[in-house]
């Protein structure tokens, strides 16, 4: 390519052009010769608004875990694509996500922090109407279901008012499902099934039997840096020698290899685990269920757009990303393991150094992620060439949001083969 790569591109993009397929031609190239993604991406404005919009507003968003809503009432107030989001259990357990807006004045009706609703209501705080599990309105005061005491009512008077019926005013409903451990919200109108979209990933997690999961430990952790930023440096692990000094102990770059059929994921596996220095890494006992490779194995998913997770035999680190702005995210970790793994004497030290590790992978992850934010902003960097199969999952990533932004629905098909190696050209 004879024209030098910061001059390809543009020294400016409109808005029209962050929707333009031609605007990603360079990108769209087979990875041996494709360019990363424009660094507008990651910056701009203007980016960071349609992308709410075209992939948070369309796709299976996670918002958080099954643990989270156990019972009936138990709520996740959610923020996606700039809309909060109420998820709750109906009283027969089934999921049920709504826009967090009343029907009679648009009040918020859930603080963010809301976790559970009393008497398995959603009340209005202003006016009071109250909503059930399912969405639907159940009392509203001075139309009817009036909760003021008889002898106050009559200057509330509603005489003259048009017939008012409850059952036209339910909350505005959300598409809501889950798989595993993992719960997922779409906002669009009729989205693909949640299966479809998963791909592969349901049958080949099957024997893991991740519905079971629980919570064992939660962290949150800040990077003042794009979402996307911290997705990509998740799915390669090219930095590990020079970031993570303690990860390449136990996830040999020799031993890595790409591990994605069709699906909107990234997926890569390490084969075998290496126990490192302390021996600790194995500490917890794997799943009875687990195949022999699959207790040796370790399983890095990338579930689009904004879910991580680190899939041992013994335990599970989630990482879930919150976009909070072109240039920072809010990061909500847990370590889950199932029940088996946390029957074994001094399971609760094996997880505080569990999670003495993730927080130090993840501490160093932040600094990195946060230096490629700064260098982003340079006018000089005009996007980078990726390295050939190395950051061949990258490149897929890359590809989705391409596909999101110009209005393509389809989902990436998967390696020929069940683990291609990193560091061969097959």
């Amino acid at each position: 390519m004879s024209v030098p790569y910061n001059k390809l591109y543009p020294d400016h993009f409109t808005a029209e052009d962050y929707i333009n397929e031609e605007t990603y031609k360079y990108t769209r190239a087979p990875v041996e010769s494709a360019m990363t993604i424009i660094p507008d991406a990651f910056t701009n404005k203007t980016f960071y608004g349609i992308e709410q919009d075209k992939i948070f507003g369309n796709s299976w968003v996670n918002i958080g875990l099954t643990a989270q809503l156990q019972n009936p009432g138990d709520v996740i107030v959610a923020d996606v694509a700039g809309q909060s989001i109420i998820v709750t259990r109906n009283k027969q357990g089934e999921l049920r996500a709504f826009y967090n807006v009343c029907r009679h004045r648009g009040v918020k009706l859930l603080n963010n922090d809301c976790t559970a609703v009393r008497s398995n209501r959603i009340r209005c705080p202003y006016h009071s109407w109250a909503y059930d599990l399912d969405g639907k309105c159940l009392g509203t005061p001075l139309f009817e279901g009036s909760d003021i005491p008889p002898d106050q009512q009559g200057v509330f008077n509603m005489k003259g008012v048009a017939k008012f019926a409850k059952e036209d005013y339910p909350l505005f409903s959300v598409h809501a499902d889950s798989w595993g451990f993992l719960i997922f919200v779409n906002l669009g109108e009729n989205p693909m099934p949640l299966l479809d979209y998963l791909g592969d990933l349901p049958q080949r997690f099957a024997n893991y039997k991740l519905e079971e999961w629980v919570i064992a430990r939660e962290k949150e952790f800040i990077f003042e840096a794009n979402y996307k930023l911290v997705a990509e440096n998740f799915m390669e692990y090219y930095h590990l020698p020079w970031v993570h000094p303690e990860l390449i102990q136990v996830s040999r770059m020799e031993d890595h290899y790409r591990w994605q059929g069709p699906g909107m994921y990234t997926g890569m596996t390490t084969w075998p685990i290496s126990q490192g220095e302390d021996g600790g890494w194995l500490g917890l006992p794997p799943m009875s269920s687990l195949s022999d490779i699959n207790r040796e194995s370790a399983r890095f998913i990338f579930i689009f757009p904004n879910v991580a997770i680190s899939v041992m035999p013994n335990h599970t680190f989630v990482m879930l990303t919150k976009p909070d702005g072109p240039a920072r995210t809010i990061e909500q970790t847990w370590i889950l393991c199932h029940p088996e793994s946390l029957e074994a004497d001094g399971s609760d030290t094996e997880l505080d150094q569990l999670t003495d590790f993730w927080t130090l992978v993840n501490e160093q992850d932040i600094d990195i992620v946060q230096r490629v934010q700064a260098g982003l902003s340079m006018k000089a960097y005009r996007g980078g060439r990726m390295c050939y199969h190395f950051e061949e999952p990258i490149h897929r990533f890359h590809n989705m949001i391409i596909d999101k932004m110009v209005g393509m629905e389809r989902v990436p098909q998967g390696d020929a083969k069940e683990q291609l190696p990193m560091f061969t050209s097959d």
